[in-house]
């Protein structure tokens, strides 16, 4: 459950930390004084969009941090399973918004993603808002409420595989469906370039290769002249023979080294040098004898760069493009002349898993028929205890072509009073009813769902009297297995709660602040007073205020 929600520079809020306990945990304050922060605080911390237009004016961030204690066994492993150590059961989300646009969020103090932060969040918390009484309204969100009630997930999933191979085969058909003339082109057209690209019978880095050498041959005649020279100068064609003077100074230094020790190693050195350049020299000659100017052999070199040129204007700007390029083309071409095979082969293939995913269709109709109708009617009783006595809730399933949920088109019909034929909700539900009819379905859900903490952001809209009553006692109903969390304006839902907050708006200075407190006893009848009574006050007011308290 949530156990601490710490709040700093979001809106109006500059740092407050809100205690939340197991059971009924109600929110009220006057309109305007920040109820609805704690709530985007909330979607924040859970990894949900957020605007940076909610940090505090004056602010350069804003921070939020949520602490969950007694995790389920479930939410530990995920949490496990993604990398975060858990200790004590508790876990900690943080999320840490800058005007700059960058978020920095952690789980138990260790850095991760804001997705990674939603992923675990939507385990966490269930969030109902008004807008979510608005999706009634919607019949595209009404199949969802059926099939998590069926808890047919798994069955979707399996339907989905067969599903998305279809619509691959069926893109695959279309897609080769076109006239026999413009596929005879394309295979005359690719038959060319792929014989065109074969008898060139490229090599990687032949290009390369044939650029280097006529560059050397067109420079033979310089090249030879730079050999000539160097072999002149080791060798002594030009009035001195460098290797032999090495070798002279070498044999003068062994001489020395009779009376100065020191000069045998200089000698050593310069009689290996000595070694070495007879061999440079010995390699320059070898160089001279292999250098030739051949002309044809250049004319060569320049017809296959030529051809070389041409192919790379036509299919890429490399060998290694070019021989890609008629691969892909070869690819083409085979499954252009096996047209015929393989399509009758798609058709059949198409025509089998059809009938799989059509079976696997109508098998979820099934369900959802048979998960509908006792839908209907736990929602039903939930409503009249709602104070909607006469109301009649029917699911309607009609089939569709197939998608991605199957081949049905479903939509909750509801009929408020007696004699009315059911209807959309779209037509008939009145503000009051649809947030009845969404706490109804959230209570009917709530059976099957796993989530430790619910949250209802003013689920008391357009409701009043015996029927907020009613809508508080279900709400304490649904506390009893699991924590609830509640914005609400109504005393008859805030009389029962198991643990009060009350949202406080004052103004210091030319700056606005809201603060968050937990209710004692007193603090309590003096704001289910400030509900009941409005702007006055009165002992009268205090005393029916203290009857509700204790009465719940």
């Amino acid at each position: 459950m949530l156990s601490t929600l710490y709040i700093e520079n979001i809106a109006v809020i500059e740092k407050t930390n809100i205690d939340f306990t197991k059971g009924l945990n109600v929110l009220t304050g006057e309109t305007g004084a920040g109820k609805s922060i704690i709530i985007d605080s909330i979607n924040a911390v859970t990894g949900h969009r957020t605007s940076k237009d909610i940090i505090r004016t004056g602010s350069d961030s804003a921070f939020v941090s949520a602490t969950f204690t007694n995790i389920s066994k479930e939410i530990k492993e995920k949490v496990l399973d993604l990398g975060f150590q858990v200790d004590d059961d508790t876990l900690i989300l943080s999320r840490e918004l800058s005007l700059n646009g960058r978020n920095t969020c952690r789980i138990n103090d260790r850095p991760t993603t804001v997705s990674t932060l939603k992923e675990i969040g939507i385990e966490l918390i269930n969030i109902h808002g008004q807008h979510e009484s608005l999706e009634l309204m919607s019949p595209e969100s009404h199949i969802n409420y059926i099939d998590n009630f069926a808890e047919l997930s798994s069955v979707i999933d399996d339907y989905n595989v067969s599903f998305k191979e279809l619509k691959k085969l069926n893109k695959l058909l279309k897609e080769n469906g076109g006239d026999e003339s413009q596929r005879l082109y394309e295979i005359d057209l690719l038959t060319f370039q792929v014989d065109e690209i074969n008898n060139a019978s490229l090599t990687v880095g032949e290009e390369e290769e044939l650029q280097n050498e006529k560059k050397l041959l067109q420079n033979s005649e310089k090249v030879r002249q730079y050999l000539d020279k160097s072999k002149s100068i080791l060798s002594g064609y030009n009035g001195g023979n460098a290797c032999e003077m090495v070798d002279e100074a070498s044999t003068n230094l062994i001489k020395a080294s009779n009376f100065l020790e020191e000069a045998e190693d200089v000698s050593n050195r310069l009689s290996d040098l000595s070694y070495a350049l007879q061999d440079i020299s010995a390699e320059i000659s070898d160089l001279i004898d292999e250098l030739e100017f051949n002309p044809s052999r250049l004319e060569e070199i320049e017809i296959r760069l030529d051809e070389i040129y041409k192919l790379k204007r036509k299919y890429g700007n490399s060998i290694e493009e070019i021989l890609e390029y008629g691969e892909k083309a070869q690819k083409k071409l085979k499954k252009l002349l096996n047209y015929d095979k393989d399509m009758a082969e798609a058709k059949e293939q198409y025509e089998k898993l059809y009938d799989i995913t059509l079976e696997k269709a109508e098998n979820l109709t099934s369900l959802r028929k048979k998960a509908g109708k006792e839908f209907s009617h736990r929602v039903e009783e939930e409503m009249k205890f709602l104070d909607m006595p006469n109301v009649r809730i029917t699911v309607s399933i009609e089939q569709s072509p197939l998608y991605s949920k199957g081949k049905d088109k479903v939509e909750i019909l509801i009929s408020a009073n007696p004699g009315e034929t059911p209807k959309p909700v779209s037509k008939i539900a009145s503000g009051g009813e649809l947030s009845r009819m969404m706490l109804a379905i959230k209570t009917v859900l709530s059976e099957s769902d796993t989530i430790d903490t619910l949250i209802f952001d003013e689920v008391d809209t357009g409701i009043s009297g015996k029927a907020s009553r009613k809508v508080g006692l279900k709400l304490k109903e649904v506390s009893k297995n699991r924590q609830v969390i509640c914005v609400t304006h109504q005393v008859q839902i805030a009389s029962l709660a198991d643990n009060h907050n009350l949202i406080r708006k004052n103004v210091k200075g030319e700056r606005t602040f809201t603060d968050v407190t937990t209710l004692d006893y007193n603090g309590r009848i003096e704001e289910l007073a400030r509900i009941m009574g409005g702007i006055e006050i009165t002992e009268n007011t205090k005393k029916l205020a203290e009857e509700m308290l204790n009465n719940n």
